[in-house]
């Protein structure tokens, strides 16, 4: 992996190069949360060719990033006190901190309140629980949604193994070995963006890249899919943010 910079309206922009020997032809620009910038190769793609590409998109990425600063400015760190909002299945809730020294640590959802029960309610417990009831929850939803997706997906034979894993700019992974890694924070989006990231990872069951062929599959099995990534990257620095 090499890195470069770009110009653009007096913007210096940093973008990393990582060659794909499982894409041929197009060079792919992603922009991740928190401003990463990846350019996807094939083999030895020369660097005037990189560039090139990145002049041609980079008024799109220049974008991408300014939409993200200004959602940064809205997402400010948790400080897990009643009152503040969470995201769950991406529906608003609003904390609410108990205290009741007889009974163990829980989460409820009760109407629009998210209800957090502990001990002594510090914030490091309200954030404690609360991380592990998202965590527990995400892990029976994920797996419950990826049974079903597959269920109909003429290549999956049978759901794949899922592992959570918190990760800085993905929502997910598939590893060559079929096993697919989702971001637990993922519990917060709505239920058709969680849909569209585990589909997503499924296609890579059988097309580990992205190719053509990859996004033809994706098209196939969900025809507005653009629409809803857009959706969840407009909402992702609500959904990370800690």
């Amino acid at each position: 992996m090499t890195g470069s910079t770009i110009t653009y309206g007096g913007e210096r922009i940093s973008f990393s190069v990582v060659e794909n020997p499982k894409i041929s032809g197009k060079v792919r620009i992603h922009v991740y949360p928190y401003g990463s910038v990846k350019v996807e190769t094939p083999l030895n793609t020369p660097g005037e060719e990189i560039f090139a590409a990145m002049r041609k998109r980079v008024r799109w990425v220049s974008k991408q990033l300014q939409l993200q600063r200004e959602g940064r400015l809205h997402a400010l760190p948790r400080e897990y006190r009643s009152g503040e909002t969470h995201f769950y299945l991406g529906r608003r809730y609003v904390l609410k901190a108990l205290q009741q020294d007889a009974c163990p640590s829980a989460v409820k959802l009760k109407g629009g309140q998210l209800q957090v029960t502990t001990k002594n309610n510090t914030v490091g417990e309200i954030k404690k629980t609360l991380t592990r009831w998202y965590r527990l929850r995400a892990d029976d939803y994920f797996k419950k949604r990826l049974r079903e997706i597959s269920a109909n997906l003429g290549w999956v034979d049978s759901p794949p193994g899922l592992k959570l894993r918190v990760m800085r700019t993905q929502w997910g992974s598939c590893s060559p070995a079929g096993l697919i890694c989702i971001n637990p924070r993922l519990i917060r989006a709505p239920r058709d963006c969680i849909d569209y990231v585990l589909l997503h990872e499924l296609c890579h069951l059988r097309q580990h890249n992205h190719s053509k062929r990859f996004y033809n599959l994706l098209d196939k099995n969900l025809p507005n899919w653009r629409h809803v990534k857009s959706r969840l990257d407009g909402m992702a620095e609500l959904l990370l943010v800690e």
